[in-house]
Formats: structure tokens, C-alpha cells, sequence
């Protein structure tokens, strides 16, 4: 069969959820073309050449982006990915979890009556992604140190997440399950990135310390064969907290920052997101991690039905009382909460009076926050964070705007802090 796979947007790295199946699919003797849409332009010609045709849908914004792509493909189509449930309107074939096994069998026609939600999987079956079939990796976002640019690549150690956060889409296909990506397969990818020029690699896990000893054992494996590499992860506040006693051979083995989301700082709307920690504790990490130099990158989702004006005000004084004004992309102060279909949290009792009907065109329920001035607010700062990035304003002068525009207090600041690792592509889903 000829198999043409489409990713739409997987946060600017190279699409591992390309490649990798379509290393699974070639070896079976299938032809494989890849496009990556966030990179590449469409091409008709390549549905035309195509008998079936698989988008990746990882993340919500890749699957808004395949609805669109997949409205003017005339060939048997299959969305494959944690929002697999997205595509069902447009797809003959929707595949969540641990999609590879399912989606050869979607291509070779023997797939019958498969649940969509597939869970099973040998941790030693993974081939070596298929990134020759994909654009190169100076093509996608970037580490910036130190006022230099180095090649990233991005690999997984683990799939699906041991907690239930009842905002998060993870938990509502893997239902508090991981599944271990096998060491061997784990560093044979890595090699293939350094082979290809990368100097620094995002272990992009749901969370990377779910399986703290596989990850640590990878982790030691690559600083051994690659003592130059250096690194992040993504990890819960948590779990941080928890291994604390790690993080100093983390530093040793070249982890720069961490990724964590502390969402609020507001810990009733922690409690009712059952995030497993509070504002304090998010403090906690910010100080671990700088005793032995790493720096952490806070996520956030200012925006629930239960969020204040001087909850969000709270927020920023937060980033600022912490020094980490360069540690958090703009666009963090904007996020607005998503309730895609089988959200945990549609069954909180606090939620019933702020829901609305479900959007098919944004793949959410819409809801409306208790004080109307917060649905205004976070408007207005969308906007201003879209127009601050447009005229390449600081991440500084676009914070100081962002507490401007939302009643925050004055504030001088005593220095910068953008000097500090990060990709060059925003994170945001």
C-alpha cells in the first residue's frame, strides 16, 4: 500500500509521530511519504499518489489543523494520536493511545471491529523512526543559550501519564497508565539526532519522571556516550519535589531546564484541577532546581471558570517575585482552559453553572467564567501578546504590558532575565 502520513503541528520539533510509524509501516513493505504541514506546503499531488492517508493528532492544535487539511482528501482517511476522537466526523478509522499496531492493521485491511483506544504494546517493538523521510532538523525550533542557537532533537521515553489531572487530555485515553518506550529503541533515536547535527534533546514525555529509573538509566547512557549533549524534560511540580535528591546528577548530565505546569497559583482552582500541589510548592521548585543550576519553565492556564481578576494579577506578581520573567513565553499569560470530549473535569460539581455547549469547530466545550470581566480580560490579552510578538517586542516589555493591561501593580525591575535557556518555539497545545 502506498501511505502517505500528515502531521500538522507538534510544538516545532520534528514530528516523531511521522516518523515513527512510518518506520513501523515501511518495514511491514509499505511505501511511506511524509508531510509535516507546519513546515512543508500542501500538496495534492501527494493525496493523488496516496492509497490511504493517516494524520497525526497529538495535540489539539494539530488536530484542528488536520480537520481542515482532511476536508479535501478523497482517499480513505484514519487519524491516529491522543485526539483521535477529533477526527471521527471526517475519518473511517480513529486510533488514541498506542496507535502503531492498529494503524498497520487500518493500512493492510484487517482491522474488523478494534476498539478506539488502544492500549497494548511491547516496549521492544518500536523501530527507529523514519526521520529521513522528514525535513531537517535546523528546520524546527531551536535551544537558545547564551546568545547562540544550537539543532534540538526530540525523542520519547515514555506515552501516557500515572495521574488523572481532570483538565489534562492524557489521563482520558491512558487513564492514569504509562507505557515504556525501551531503553535501546530510546537511545538509538538520540544517535540518529546527534548523527543529523543535534546538540541538545527534548525528552518530551507527558511527564519524564513517571518512570524515574528508566528515565534516569537513559539519561546516565547519554551522557555517557554523549558527554557534550545537553537536555530538558517535562515533569509535574510533584515529582520534582519528590526526587529531589536527583537533581544534582541531572545537572551533571547536561539538564538545562525543566518544564512543569504550575497552571495557577491559585490553589482552590489547583484543588478542584487535582494538580497534586499548591503555589507553595511550585515556589519549592523554582528553588531546588537553581541549587543546582537549572531553571525551571513554568506553564500556566490562567484562564478557568473560577479564576479572578486578582487571581491573574496573583499569577504575575508570582512570575515576578520568582525571577522568572525570562522564563515563561508570553503567551502562557493567555491560556484558557480546554474541555475536549471525555474531559475529566465536565463531571466536577463546580462546573455546571459555567458550561455551555460543545464547539465542534474549536474541539472544546465553551464555558463562561464567573466574573465576565476575566472572558474579557483574557481577549485582551490574547491580542496584546499576539501584537507584542508581531513588532518582536522583549519577552520583558511584553510581560510589563500584560501587567499593565490587566490592572496589575507598578513595578521597576532590577535587571533581565532573558538570557535563559529555551526553545525558540512557544509551548502551548
Amino acid at each position: 500500500m502506498r501511505v502517505l502520513l500528515v502531521s500538522t503541528y507538534e510544538l516545532g520539533h520534528q514530528p516523531l509521530h511521522a516518523a515513527s510509524p512510518a518506520a513501523v509501516l515501511r518495514r511491514r513493505g509499505h511505501e511511506v511519504r511524509c508531510v509535516d504541514l507546519s513546515v512543508e506546503q500542501w500538496d495534492p499531488a501527494l493525496v493523488d499518489w496516496a492509497d490511504k492517508v493517516a494524520f497525526s493528532v497529538p495535540m489539539h492544535t494539530a488536530a484542528r489543523l488536520a480537520l481542515r487539511a482532511a476536508a479535501g482528501v478523497a482517499k480513505p482517511v484514519c487519524f491516529y494520536g491522543l485526539y483521535a476522537a477529533a477526527g471521527r466526523r471526517v475519518a473511517e478509522r480513529t486510533i488514541a493511545g498506542e496507535y502503531e499496531p492498529a494503524l498497520v492493521r487500518w493500512v493492510e485491511g484487517t482491522s474488523g471491529d478494534e476498539p478506539e483506544i488502544q492500549l497494548g504494546r511491547d516496549p521492544h517493538a518500536f523501530a527507529l523512526p523514519a526521520r529521513d523521510l522528514l525535513p531537517p532538523l535546523d528546520r524546527y525550533a531551536h535551544l537558545a543559550l547564551g546568545g547562540e542557537e544550537r539543532v534540538v532533537g526530540y525523542v520519547e521515553a515514555s506515552h501516557g501519564c500515572a495521574h488523572r489531572c481532570r483538565h489534562c487530555p492524557v489521563p482520558v485515553v491512558y487513564d492514569g497508565r504509562i507505557r515504556i518506550v525501551a531503553e535501546d529503541a530510546v537511545l538509538a533515536d538520540i544517535a540518529s539526532h546527534v548523527d543529523a547535527g543535534a546538540r541538545h534533546i527534548t525528552f518530551g514525555d507527558p511527564d519524564f519522571l513517571n518512570g524515574v529509573h528508566h528515565s534516569l538509566r537513559i539519561v546516565e547512557a547519554m551522557h555517557t556516550r554523549w558527554p557534550e549533549l545537553t537536555f530538558d524534560c517535562t515533569t509535574k511540580v510533584e515529582h520534582i519535589l519528590r526526587h529531589e535528591s536527583i537533581w544534582g546528577d541531572m545537572a551533571r548530565a547536561g539538564c538545562l531546564f525543566v518544564v512543569s505546569a504550575f497552571e495557577t497559583v491559585d490553589d482552590s482552582i489547583l484543588d478542584r484541577l487535582d494538580k497534586g500541589h499548591t503555589s507553595a510548592d511550585a515556589a519549592r521548585v523554582v528553588t531546588l532546581l537553581r541549587e543546582h543550576g537549572i531553571e525551571v519553565r513554568p506553564s500556566f492556564m490562567p484562564f478557568t471558570p473560577w479564576t479572578t481578576l486578582e487571581g491573574v494579577r496573583d499569577l504575575l506578581d508570582f512570575v515576578a517575585d520568582h525571577d522568572l520573567i525570562g522564563n515563561v513565553d508570553p503567551v502562557q499569560y493567555t491560556i484558557r482552559l480546554l474541555l475536549p470530549e471525555g474531559s475529566l473535569l465536565l463531571d466536577h460539581p463546580d462546573l455546571a453553572l459555567h458550561l455551555g455547549p460543545y464547539d465542534t469547530e474549536r474541539l472544546t466545550h465553551t464555558w463562561a467564567a464567573a466574573e465576565p470581566e476575566v472572558d474579557a480580560l483574557q481577549l485582551q490579552l490574547a491580542a496584546l501578546v499576539e501584537s507584542c510578538i508581531a513588532t518582536a517586542e522583549s519577552i520583558t516589555d511584553t510581560y510589563l504590558a500584560v501587567r499593565a493591561r490587566a490592572g496589575a501593580r507598578e513595578l521597576v525591575l532590577a535587571g533581565s532575565s532573558e538570557g535563559r535557556p529555551r526553545l525558540t518555539e512557544p509551548w502551548f497545545c
